[in-house]
């Protein structure tokens, strides 16, 4: 497992939170939809994460419109 520290803004407050993953390498779109996940993965509502097949344009864009930007692996 591999730790990877995440930097970002939910809702234009500063956040971060560390992922242990198994995968050798994070891109900012994988790290938008973990974060995703843990922010709101336990909505009634599941519309609100993206397809499994989105792009990772359409996941960056999901995750802005749900409040969360500037993402940054650290």
């Amino acid at each position: 497992m591999r730790e990877y520290t995440l930097s970002y803004l939910f809702n234009d407050e500063s956040r971060t939170h560390v992922f242990e993953l198994e995968q050798s390498r994070l891109s900012i779109h994988e790290a938008a939809l973990h974060l995703l996940q843990l922010h709101f993965g336990d909505a009634e509502n599941g519309l609100i994460l993206p397809p499994a097949d989105a792009s990772p344009e359409e996941i960056l864009e999901q995750a802005q419109v749900l409040g969360i930007t500037q993402i940054a692996i650290v």
